[in-house]
């Protein structure tokens, strides 16, 4: 009786003490940078790294109609990066099989066609119940109508790690409603 009673009592204190850390990770993350990708080049590039900062997470592909929008996303990312605005380029071959290519291909054409140096993601899924997480977690926080329905479907992230706006595919980089949402996220206070 005793041993069973021991048994018991261990499984039991086992248990208490690995349900705060098992709550924890089922917690709904609080930011964006709670997420991590695997950078292009194939390191870990968790998005903790750029606390503070603004982010512009943006779904590419590189055969698309919309692919000339690098061209707006590099001189976003040269414009703003000093005031602290990030652009994340993530590509996918979710829409019309336009990502087809490598890591490595990937990261030449933009290099090759568009002089692109802001970072980039490994492909992703961004759509689904297989999406990255980070795009679930948007979806979630701004709702459905948020979802991209297409490439080059832009997030802007506040500089407290939450979202505060999303640009349909259409919306080109140097769009006045693009500039002024960059501009409001870059002007507000870190961590507020």
């Amino acid at each position: 009786m005793r041993a069973r009673f021991s048994l018991f009592a261990f499984l039991f204190l086992a248990f208490a003490l690995a349900l705060p850390g098992a709550l924890r990770a089922m917690e709904t993350p609080k930011s964006a940078y709670s997420f991590e990708f695997q950078a292009i080049e194939g390191h870990a590039l968790p998005l903790s790294q750029y606390e503070g900062k603004a982010l512009l997470v943006v779904n590419t592909a590189s055969f698309c109609g919309f692919t000339r929008q690098y061209d707006g996303l590099q001189a976003l990312w040269d414009e703003y990066r000093e005031q602290e605005l990030v652009v994340l380029g993530v590509p996918s071959n979710d829409f019309g099989g336009q990502e087809p290519g490598t890591a490595a291909e990937i990261k030449d054409f933009c290099e090759t066609n568009f002089h692109i140096n802001f970072p980039m993601t490994r492909k992703q899924q961004v759509k689904g119940p297989e999406a990255h997480p980070l795009y679930q977690w948007l979806k979630a926080e701004l709702g459905a109508a948020s979802a991209p329905r297409w490439n080059f479907h832009k997030y802007l992230i506040g500089r407290n790690g939450l979202p505060v706006a999303h640009f349909a595919s259409g919306v080109r980089p140097d769009s006045p409603a693009m500039r002024k949402a960059i501009e409001a996220a870059l002007s507000a206070p870190k961590g507020s």
